[in-house]
């Protein structure tokens, strides 16, 4: 079984059809299903239903992408592992949320860098629920995210802890109206959690895709949210927000590094450990 048809395989899943596969993987259609087809040949079993212009797993289907899974991070792993003994440069998949990434990942990047410099980090932003769930499918090698999290497949590892504060407009009354990212945000749950033991049951919930569109929303009096300090007071918008204190239950939040039971050792992720049990973190001084 080759890698290469476990990774047309898998990009037909992710893709949802052969012809958005051929696209991201750059070839033309027909080798798509050619691949397809020999896979399904060597195997003896068929991998797809067609249900109109659609496809759906069938179960050997399903079984043969929890493996796809496993043995293309395992390849990527291996080519990482050798390419860093070597003088070819590597690659680390990191997954953070949107507020780290914002305030504290150049700072950790550089520090990285500093100490693996032909390592190459490849950073992806998302929600909380987004970056796990990538997590869980092989797609990245770890991640920073707001916690707590349990999950039997993964390794967490607290590296710090957030303060919460509300955030609204300083000269303008702010609109009743809490100002978030969609759900599988960790700092939301929080949020929400804050208004129902407040008995702000009547507060409407409006979503912004990024933390400067929140912040900057907040700013003109559209809201309020709930960040952490860090961000609110490194953002554009700093001299125009006013930041109130939380209770304790509400403000303090671990950010914690996860990566998968069943992933390789990494160097690149000893090190990220590592730069957060000096004192002060060694990130802090890279920034």
């Amino acid at each position: 079984m080759e890698l290469l048809s476990l990774k047309t395989f898998k990009a037909v899943v992710d893709c949802g059809g052969v012809h958005a596969a051929s696209k991201h993987l750059h070839t033309v259609q027909s080798n798509v299903t050619a691949r397809i087809k020999r896979l399904e040949d060597e195997l003896e079993a068929p991998l797809f239903y067609r249900k109109g212009r659609k496809l759906e797993l069938t179960p050997a289907g399903q079984t043969l992408m929890d493996y796809a899974n496993k043995l293309l991070q395992l390849a990527h792993q291996a080519a990482v592992a050798v390419k860093q003994v070597g003088e070819a440069a590597g690659e680390i998949r990191i997954g953070s949320m949107e507020s780290f990434a914002a305030v504290r990942m150049p700072g950790v990047l550089q520090a990285l860098r500093r100490q693996h410099p032909q390592l190459l980090p490849k950073v992806q932003s998302a929600t909380t629920g987004q970056l796990i769930q990538d997590l869980l499918d092989y797609k990245l090698d770890c991640a920073f995210v707001g916690g707590p999290v349990h999950h039997p497949d993964l390794d967490c590892h607290q590296v710090l802890v957030e303060e919460l504060v509300m955030v609204s407009a300083k000269t303008l009354p702010p609109a009743d109206a809490l100002i978030m990212f969609r759900e599988g945000c960790a700092y939301r749950e929080r949020a929400l959690r804050w208004l129902s033991d407040n008995g702000r049951t009547e507060t409407e919930i409006l979503h912004m895709g990024t933390q400067e569109g929140i912040l900057g929303c907040v700013a003109v009096g559209l809201g309020f949210t709930l960040v952490p300090r860090q961000v609110a007071e490194n953002c554009r918008y700093a001299n125009d927000l006013k930041l109130e204190t939380l209770d304790e239950q509400y403000s303090q939040v671990p950010t914690l590094l996860i990566t998968h039971k069943q992933a390789m050792p990494m160097a690149g992720i000893d090190t990220l450990l590592q730069l957060f049990r000096k004192t002060p973190p060694e990130w802090e001084s890279a920034a």
